[in-house]
């Protein structure tokens, strides 16, 4: 037999059994993981058959077509080089499969995480305990400074012309602040 058959069939040969060991290996080890990303183990189940048929297409389609070689084969040596070079391609083929499907599924798996993330898991038991005020802030039974009660002051200041910031009547002396002008 012509060296360049030989080539083709040792091509086939390990193409063919990495792609068979690497699906059962993914298929095997990822339904744990599609389990947990669909939370419902029958669908794991289906979509880990879908995706090893799919596997399966994608990576024999492509080691079918990049089974020939144009150029004559001469030695050996040069026949190693090709089938290194096209065994290559296909691991890189299969490490990219495998990349965009765990990527894929990382994401559709976030995104159902967030949706259960925006309501606490369990209601509020208490409060914290509002921290002490400083002793310095002003001495017991001390006016606040300035035209408004405390709580009522405006954040920019009084707005001339315009409704009191707290609302009507506020400041009218019915909280216990000076009154209105």
């Amino acid at each position: 037999m012509d060296t360049k058959v030989w080539m083709y069939l040792v091509y086939l040969a390990i193409s063919i059994g990495l792609t068979v060991w690497v699906a059962r290996a993914l298929s095997r080890n990822g339904l744990v993981f599609l389990e947990e990303v669909f939370a419902d183990e029958r669908l794991a189940k289906a979509v880990n058959s879908l995706l090893v048929v799919g596997f399966y297409l994608l990576n024999l389609g492509y080691v079918t077509v990049a089974m020939k070689h144009p150029d004559p084969v001469g030695s050996t040596a040069q026949a190693m080089e090709e089938l290194s070079l096209k065994i290559g391609l296909v691991l890189l083929v299969l490490g990219a499969l495998h990349f965009f499907n765990v990527f894929a599924l990382g994401r559709y798996r976030r995104g159902r995480l967030r949706q259960y993330a925006t309501h606490p898991p369990v209601a509020p038991v208490g409060r914290l305990p509002m921290p002490p005020a400083p002793r310095d802030a002003q001495p017991a039974g001390a006016r606040p400074a300035g035209p408004y009660p405390t709580g009522l002051q405006p954040a920019a200041g009084p707005h001339p012309g315009g409704p009191h910031p707290a609302g009507p009547g506020a400041g009218t002396g019915a909280v216990g602040g000076p009154p209105a002008r």
